[in-house]
């Protein structure tokens, strides 16, 4: 998929590890940098279809993890 914002820098080391929180970290972060609801529902739908590793591994394709 060709997303339609710039991907914005977010921030995990050192934060909660808790998958909530990662997911509502990035999804801030895709909103404030402009992308589309249905992007973001798609990072939300692919991020939380499989185990925690699943979920990191989405993140670094929507947004640039630190």
């Amino acid at each position: 998929m060709k997303l339609t914002y710039k991907k914005p820098p977010v921030v995990l080391t050192g934060k909660d590890g808790n998958a909530f929180a990662i997911l509502a970290n990035v999804r801030q972060a895709m909103k404030q940098a402009g992308a589309k609801e249905e992007e973001i529902e798609s990072f939300v739908r692919e991020a939380t279809s499989g185990d925690y590793d699943n979920l990191l591994s989405t993140c670094f394709k929507y947004v640039d993890v630190n």
